[in-house]
């Protein structure tokens, strides 16, 4: 077949680097190895990344195993220490705290959920926590480490894990092996983004030297600017404003204080306007705001966020303003927007880079040809729309259960108005302790229940089946659960073992 009548994708240029676009470069080689498509990526050193994504969901461990990357190699390369969910602190009010595991709670019964059977327990006088089922949630907040089993012997014994990790170190070392594939690098600023006058399509970048870039398929990674998606096809953007208030970030880099082994946990800690994050690396420590400037000036930021880092501050507070929002289509023509340059949700669930990894299995999933037929683009579109929904309403049910009453950023959360997919969960969950599935939803019925039960939030009734169980047995039996995972936990090593584990000779050292 001669190549002008081949329609098959030659080359894919990537605009952006930084997490997103070394990613998106690293899983294209790897699914397109011993092809002839040619993977370019555009970047220029000049121009610095929003790199604050340094805590993961377990996908990432599935995304870099994909490209037969180990756990302790990339832990290694990025600093990067263990993570089996996130601390809430202070959501529910001063002194509140409670942890969403990656795993599982209980044991399921003849096809009925363990939390109703925990919810009839609870109702009988048993002051035991729901966390006190679930192995990820108490090796977390006692500080250890193990990886899970691969054959896990029953359900109790089901968690996951991720990454706190460093972004830039996990950039350069996906880069390397992009590379190392067969990916070319331009180092360049991007003058202009050039459209066929025919049918709008973009046919090439124009560097700041002059050269011309041109491509089949272009994949915008360049960030909340959206330099191709947004600035040069003009592709709209849905805001969230409505339901996710917060619009800024200040963050800055800490060093890690002597003798303080790092959590295996995120910390997020509600403030007056908004929260703060705590992330624990190997070789420092990342801190944030996240606030909305409506109800709190820049200063007042500053100080909130300052007296309370992990450590003293290594760097100077960086701030980022943001829109909580999506475009209105993350593929347009010959462009597909992966990463900020597609949408953008607070990192409070650790969201940013699962959503990169997502939007690169869609593309791979759905890699059109020169002709971009309509139902490709339409796909892709869809789907990505409908996750994002879903992962904004998971984000929107913290601000709208918290129980905060000291400021009216709180107040106003906790009384507006939350999207109808959301207030169909809600009302399920309150009528019958019962979830809702989407498709292309990123969180599991385990993490809604971590959230439901961190905010105090129960079903007017259990599922009347449980009742059949004798009370005496049940009794029993949950306490027999409480007991494993408390012996389990203590039997584990702490954290800072298994870090030290992974590079024996500074660990002898």
């Amino acid at each position: 077949m001669d190549e002008i009548d081949d329609p098959r994708i030659r080359s894919v240029v990537i605009v952006g680097g930084g997490t997103a676009g070394w990613m998106t470069a690293a899983a294209l080689v790897q699914h397109f190895r011993s092809t002839p498509l040619k993977i370019t990526v555009v970047e220029s050193s000049d121009i610095g990344t929003i790199g604050v994504g340094e805590a993961t969901i377990p996908t990432i461990r599935r995304f870099y195993g994909q490209l037969g990357l180990r756990d302790d190699d990339v832990m290694r390369a990025t600093q990067a220490t263990c993570k089996l969910g996130i601390r809430f602190i202070d959501w529910s009010g001063p002194g509140s705290d409670f942890i969403h595991p990656f795993g599982l709670y209980g044991q399921d019964v003849k096809g009925i959920g363990f939390h109703h059977y925990w919810l009839k327990q609870k109702r009988a006088g048993d002051p035991a926590p729901l966390a006190a089922y679930s192995l990820g949630a108490s090796l977390a907040a006692g500080g250890r480490f193990i990886q899970p089993s691969p054959n896990p012997p029953s359900q109790l014994s089901v968690f996951d894990w991720a990454l706190h990790l460093d972004a830039g170190l996990f950039a350069q070392h996906l880069r390397a092996y992009a590379e190392a594939g067969g990916c070319a690098r331009i180092d360049a600023r991007i003058r202009s983004v050039e459209l066929r006058p025919e049918d709008g399509f973009v046919r090439a970048l124009t560097l700041d030297d002059g050269r011309e870039v041109e491509g089949d398929l272009f994949v915008d990674c360049s960030g909340f600017k959206g330099l191709v998606i947004g600035e040069a096809l003009g592709v709209g953007f849905e805001d969230w404003g409505r339901w996710l208030p917060c619009d800024a970030a200040y963050a800055v880099q800490s060093a890690n204080r002597p003798g303080d082994a790092p959590a295996p946990f995120t910390r997020v800690t509600a403030r007056s306007a908004g929260w703060q994050w705590g992330i624990p690396l190997r070789h420092r420590a990342g801190n944030g705001l996240v606030f909305s400037s409506a109800h709190l000036s820049d200063d007042q930021a500053l100080a909130e966020l300052m007296p309370h880092l992990l450590g003293d501050a290594l760097t100077e507070p960086r701030r980022i303003p943001f829109r909580p929002g999506r475009r209105s289509q993350a593929w347009a023509k010959n462009c597909v927007a992966i990463g900020l340059s597609s949408g953008f949700l607070e990192p409070l669930e650790s969201t940013s880079i699962a959503l990169i990894e997502t939007g690169i299995e869609r593309l791979k999933a759905l890699f059109p040809d020169r002709r971009f037929a309509q139902p490709i683009l339409d796909e892709f579109n869809d789907q990505t729309a409908r996750e994002m929904e879903r992962v904004r309403d998971f984000i929107i049910l913290h601000y709208k259960l918290n129980r905060r009453s000291d400021t009216g950023f709180w107040r106003d959360c906790r009384e507006m108005a939350v999207p109808e997919t959301l207030e169909r969960k809600l009302a399920l969950w309150t009528a019958r302790g019962q979830f809702v599935r989407y498709r292309w939803e990123m969180f599991h019925p385990a993490s809604w229940l971590a959230i439901y039960d961190g905010f105090g939030l129960y079903p007017d009734h259990y599922d009347p089946a449980v009742d059949a169980m004798d009370p005496a047995y049940l009794a029993r039996s949950l306490a027999e659960m409480r007991t494993n995972i408390a012996d389990f936990v203590a039997r584990t090593p702490d954290h800072a073992q298994f870090l030290a584990g992974l590079d024996p000779a500074a660990s002898a050292a």
